[in-house]
């Protein structure tokens, strides 16, 4: 808090409510969650009350080993409790940035984000009955829910229905089990794919299936569906319902979509297969880049950001669903034809902006970059 005394942090006087954009925050406390997942906690040096739709996701901007690196990662804290934020990151074996963070980040360290945002949230979808359905550290967007219907008093039903692959994977295990004996209208149930030897567990074995649902939430036909998983968790939880008839209006799943690496590298191989398709018919344009003064042919299916992969440009990308913001480059000349979901505002399209990731071209275009 610097120089502020805790009254003078805490004033309304002097606090600020935090919008969507790029800020600089502070690392402020790391929670050991499981043996590969940690809670890193965030502030700002002046007071900010960290008001956002439980659910969403903030974008962090790094630098590793000198190249930049864009993550989004969901808030797992929840707004009830304004004062800072936190998220929850798995180390994944091939994860530069996952595994950045657990070997870097450290208290009192300072990095940029951009956000909040993201469509994925409690607020925007009302319901007095709600089905919660993670799996793996797809938990955070609904831990972040669940806190807060649970802070606030919310009169929602909540069946929480957490997956892991063992009793010692289950991820904010503890306070689960507080909330669940604290209020009757918090319903959880906990699933372990296996149990290894030494480890006691007596509750659900294996995979959600419809049987194990139906036993969990016989109600669920009536409950709105927020889910948030590993992308084959969440095709199993979506056939379920489907062919169970269950309403889709009433169905949220949280997605990224392709890392980052992965992205880029189809991205480039789009945009170069593009150009030597040989059912040519298609209309073709030139991307231009000012700054690097580059340009290359593309398909008018291809977007801008694939344009400048294929470029050997990086531009800055993140969510890859035109959520986050993180790809916005400005657009010199040419028309385009962006499909994003919010991360952009009206704003910014009229002084010329588009998200990379989700605009494609309709003429020969220049962008400022």
């Amino acid at each position: 808090m610097s120089s502020l005394t805790r009254s003078e942090y805490l004033n309304p006087v002097h606090t600020q409510n935090w919008v969507n954009g790029r800020h600089l925050v502070r690392c402020c406390k790391l929670i050991r969650e499981t043996h590969d997942v940690l809670t890193f906690c965030f502030s700002m040096q002046e007071p900010v009350l960290f008001f956002f739709k439980p659910g969403q996701f903030v974008t962090l901007e790094l630098e590793i080993d000198g190249e930049p690196q864009m993550r989004s990662y969901t808030l797992s804290s929840a707004p009830s409790i304004p004062y800072s934020f936190s998220i929850t990151v798995k180390r994944v074996p091939s994860g530069v940035v996952s595994n950045w963070l657990h070997d870097n980040l450290v208290e009192g360290m300072l990095l940029a984000i951009h956000g909040p945002a993201g469509q994925f949230n409690c607020i925007d979808h009302p319901a007095r009955k709600v089905l919660l359905l993670s799996g793996g550290v797809g938990i955070t967007p609904l831990m972040s829910m669940a806190r807060w219907f649970f802070n606030t008093n919310a009169e929602v039903d909540m069946a929480f229905v957490h997956s892991a692959r063992t009793p010692a994977d289950i991820i904010y295990r503890a306070e689960l089990d507080y909330m669940s004996t604290r209020i009757d209208n918090f319903h959880l149930h906990l699933i372990c794919e296996h149990t290894p030897v030494g480890q006691a567990w007596s509750g659900y074995r294996g995979y959600l299936g419809k049987d194990m649902l139906a036993l969990i939430a016989p109600d669920f036909m009536e409950r709105a569906v927020f889910c948030c998983g590993p992308a084959p968790y969440m095709r199993a939880v979506r056939q379920l319902l489907q062919q169970a008839g269950f309403d889709m209006a009433n169905y949220h799943e949280e997605s990224f979509g392709a890392t980052p690496e992965a992205d880029a590298s189809l991205a480039s191989a789009q945009a170069a297969s593009a150009q030597t398709d040989s059912a040519a018919d298609t209309a073709t344009h030139c991307i231009s880049f000012k700054d690097s003064g580059k340009s290359v042919q593309v398909s008018a299916e291809i977007t801008l950001h694939a344009a400048a992969a294929s470029a050997g440009i990086k531009l800055p990308k993140a969510c890859g669903m035109g959520i986050c913001g993180t790809c916005r480059v400005k657009v010199l000349s040419g028309e385009t034809d962006m499909q994003h979901n919010g991360g952009i505002t009206d704003e910014e399209i009229e002084e010329g902006y588009v998200l990379s990731c989700c605009t494609r071209p309709r003429s020969n275009v220049q962008l400022d970059y």
